[in-house]
């Protein structure tokens, strides 16, 4: 099983990152047998703005980097997103993504981890609606990251307790969704 962790935020001294490598550890830390994980970080895959000529749905994909996006994410059988709240919405680098593909997306399940002045939440809801028009699998695997700032003064994110069960919770979610 392949698990992609998403970073959702290209801004310079993002947290996004730290959360993903966070993620990433964890699930290596597990030690599960059957589980590899692949950071895919939106700042390297600098996608332009989707201008293309034929909606996504169609499998019609006539933007140079839309056929190598789609390639990526075929190669997933679960989805992480990591994203910050911004102005009660997500991140315009990660809907930017989402909007670059149709079917790519469908049946793979998700978990959505968010963080910012409400603890990611609106940012959260957001992309689940996305996410299940997209045809993602929702199984409420979410993870609203309380006090971020005051816990993001290191060059690694600092987990406590809660986040930490959370994230064994949705790693267990997203195999038995993908083991079934």
């Amino acid at each position: 099983m392949k698990i992609q962790i998403i970073v959702g935020s290209v801004r310079e001294g993002r947290i996004a990152i730290k959360v993903a490598r966070w993620v990433q550890r964890s699930i290596e830390k597990a030690n599960f047998s059957t589980v590899q994980t692949e950071l895919v970080d939106l700042k390297q895959w600098d996608l332009p703005i989707f201008a293309g000529a034929h909606p996504p749905i169609t499998g019609i994909y006539d933007q140079p980097k839309q056929q190598e996006w789609a390639d990526k994410i075929s190669q997933a059988d679960a989805i992480i997103f990591i994203s910050p709240e911004y102005n009660h919405g997500y991140s315009p680098a990660l809907k930017n993504a989402l909007d670059y593909l149709g079917k790519e997306w469908q049946g793979k399940p998700a978990a959505y981890i968010g963080y910012g002045a409400t603890n990611g939440s609106r940012s959260i809801d957001q992309i689940r609606q996305v996410g299940t028009q997209l045809g993602l699998i929702d199984n409420n695997a979410v993870i609203e990251i309380r006090d971020i700032f005051s816990r993001n003064k290191t060059e690694e994110f600092e987990p406590n307790e809660f986040d930490e069960k959370r994230l064994t919770s949705i790693l267990d979610k997203l195999i038995q969704y993908v083991s079934a």
